[in-house]
């Protein structure tokens, strides 16, 4: 399935959140709400992805389910995003079949070349690039030339995520990324539709 430039990927932030959220993310032009619930699980997740993609419904916003295909396959989603220690995306392309939306978390140029030679996905996510208010104390950051050389090394559209902000969003850019992905960048005081807009700005004027 192809994406358009720049992919903005909102995160959901494990707080059970979602209709006002996910509709307003989607009306402000966001094309990716990756559902990351995880206390939630079996009939509670598929309900909470269902309301999702009903609010999405109607624009261009896909949501996707964070490595629960089957969660994803029950609720209608677009598609899903799978760990980097999940099963294959081939086996899951295999199941869901042409126009199911397939991502995967990577931590390293090697990764990438591994994912992308084994075929089955869309896009990559790859960080984390900056320090993360989302991720524990010492949690390990991956940088900019980490991110540069993971760009250089598919073919894929990858999108960087980890402390992400509209103030670091050209050396993002300049590292060869498609996209962002991010919880708290969305969260801020302008609002969702603000946020997409500068963010769109920053991609159309970086070098």
């Amino acid at each position: 399935m192809n994406l358009r430039s720049p992919i903005i990927c909102l995160i959901t932030g494990g707080q059970g959140e979602v209709a006002g959220l996910v509709r307003e993310a989607a009306s402000a032009g966001v094309d990716l709400v990756q559902i990351r619930e995880p206390q939630l699980q079996g009939g509670a997740l598929v309900s909470f992805v269902r309301q999702a993609v009903g609010e999405a419904s109607h624009t261009d916003c896909q949501v996707l389910v964070n490595d629960r295909f089957d969660v994803a396959i029950a609720a209608n989603a677009t598609g899903v995003h799978l760990r980097s220690d999940s099963f294959p995306a081939t086996r899951v392309r295999s199941l869901a079949g042409p126009g199911f939306l397939i991502g995967r978390s990577v931590h390293s140029p090697a990764e990438a070349v591994a994912v992308t030679q084994q075929g089955g996905c869309d896009y990559l996510i790859f960080g984390t690039v900056f320090r993360s208010r989302n991720k524990p104390a010492g949690h390990p950051v991956a940088g900019l030339d980490a991110l540069r050389k993971v760009c250089q090394s598919t073919t894929l559209p990858v999108i960087g995520i980890g402390g992400v902000s509209l103030e670091n969003i050209a050396d993002v850019v300049a590292a060869g990324a498609t996209g962002i992905a991010g919880i708290s960048l969305f969260r801020t005081e302008g609002g969702i539709r603000s946020t997409v807009s500068k963010l769109r700005q920053r991609f159309d004027t970086s070098p």
